[in-house]
């Protein structure tokens, strides 16, 4: 008595399951992404190339204004907003302020959101655009 066993190996994918979970990590990535917030300013130009990450983003502009993170806020404030802002970043050793200022700001003013920065440990990077040949 010859007794046949009908069990067949299916050999097919489905590839429904696999595009779901793709679509959700895109979602996801785009979601917590930071987005470089850096105005139409009239930087100062470098040779410089490298591309850092970004926690925060404090920006002066030539008539005084300064914002961080594209919110206008008073020089008084900055610290305590910086502080907070680094705070809510995960990894606070590795976290950046990144100082975007408009071509034609004194220095002293840079010097003093970079000063800040350093008090409160973080690095400083002064955001640049690329020198025209």
């Amino acid at each position: 008595m010859g007794l046949k066993k009908r069990n067949k190996v299916n050999a097919e994918f489905s590839m429904s399951s696999l595009t779901d979970i793709i679509f959700l990590l895109l979602i996801f990535f785009m979601l917590t992404a930071n987005f470089v917030r850096v105005d139409s300013f009239d930087l100062p130009e470098s040779d410089s190339k490298t591309v850092a990450p970004i926690s925060v983003t404090v920006g002066l502009e030539k008539n005084g204004n300064l914002t961080l993170n594209g919110k206008k806020i008073g020089l008084r404030e900055l610290r305590g907003a910086i502080n907070y802002e680094l705070s809510k970043t995960d990894n606070r050793q590795n976290a950046t302020v990144t100082v975007v200022a408009e071509k034609g700001v004194a220095f002293k003013r840079v010097q003093q959101i970079m000063e800040i920065a350093k008090n409160l440990n973080s690095k400083i990077i002064l955001a640049t655009q690329p020198r025209k040949s």
